[in-house]
């Protein structure tokens, strides 16, 4: 749930929680989903660690009347064929092939949405409800709900700033355990695996604060400009790190042409990695993309690395979005 989706936005490191206003804003902000004229729906793919893992994701939102719209979403990322050789060696030592079996590990996320404006001029409101499963085969599953709270202004002079609290009431995940399963695990290496693990799996609360404005040149030309703030409620590796919360920016930008075709460039995940010789070193991780839109459809890619600005991991985004204006 922390990947993030839609090609375009990914192609400015995720800066768009305060000028998302698509389908699409039922994952970065719900509140956005008030701008939608129209139904949409999107649909986004992309492959991670040389195609082994698989990142999929769908979105449908309409708007409810002029003040309130609704959406949903499911997302899945799963790591498919996976060989399960915990009955390879029967009882008496002997190896049979055929004993193998394949097994999946994903994670689904479903999303649905909610949002309305509000008296105040500007202002409007979205709230998320998330229901999480996650499946290791036979082995283990899990069951979670979670709750979001998006807020989004834009004032008179077309400054926007959007608020994004994911997991509000820190998200519960709850694991059940195959006993037959996890016995063949306990019984592989003498010594390792044999504690269950923990049945229970929290995710603490993070913001997500941005700004944003759009300038058009000569009537055709237009550029938005993004920075966001990720806030986390922990010690870890990001740019700016106390005991309370952790802060890494996220800065994008778009570049676009008659609202035609698009040129989009993003860094963020500014983070402070330890070297083998104890020094820091910061890394970013950049992002590039590109769009096309024409008559309520529009298809996006973007090229970004998973990590930082190291040759490797980088991977190919695809997303697709629909309007259905282009029926009528």
């Amino acid at each position: 749930m922390n990947i993030g989706v839609d090609a375009a936005a990914l192609g400015m490191s995720n800066a768009v929680v305060s000028q998302s206003s698509d389908v699409n804003s039922g994952y970065w902000n719900p509140a956005g989903l008030v701008m939608l004229e129209d139904s949409q729906i999107a649909l986004m793919h992309s492959s991670y660690f040389a195609n082994i893992a698989n990142y999929n994701y769908a979105a449908f939102a309409m708007s409810l009347d002029d003040r309130s719209a609704v959406g949903i979403s499911l997302i899945r990322f799963g790591v498919d064929d996976i060989l399960d050789t915990t009955q390879l060696i029967d009882a008496q030592g002997n190896i049979n092939y055929d004993r193998i079996s394949l097994f999946s590990a994903a994670d689904y996320g479903l999303t649905f949405s909610y949002a309305r404006k509000i008296p105040l001029d500007g202002f409007s409101y979205g709230v998320n409800a998330k229901v999480i499963r996650r499946i290791i085969g036979d082995f283990a599953s899990s069951w979670g709900f979670g709750l979001d709270l998006g807020i989004q202004f834009e004032s008179q002079n077309n400054w926007k700033f959007g608020l994004m609290a994911r997991d509000i009431t820190t998200t519960f995940n709850a694991w059940t355990f195959d006993k037959d399963k996890l016995a063949d695990i306990q019984d592989a290496v003498a010594g390792q695996n044999q504690e269950v693990p923990e049945s229970t799996e929290l995710t603490i609360p993070k913001l997500q604060l941005g700004m944003s404005k759009k300038f058009i040149f000569h009537y055709d030309y237009s550029l938005v400009t993004a920075l966001d703030l990720n806030v986390r409620f922990e010690q870890n590796n990001d740019v700016l790190s106390t005991s309370f919360a952790s802060i890494t920016p996220s800065l994008g930008f778009e570049f676009g042409y008659t609202d035609l075709v698009f040129l989009r460039a993003g860094v963020g995940n500014f983070q402070n990695e330890l070297q083998l010789d104890n020094s820091e070193n910061l890394t970013f991780q950049p992002n590039f993309g590109v769009g096309f839109k024409y008559r309520g459809i529009q298809i996006d890619y973007a090229f970004t690395d998973i990590g930082d600005q190291s040759a490797a991991l980088y991977s190919n985004v695809f997303s697709l979005k629909l309007d259905f204006s282009v029926f009528r």
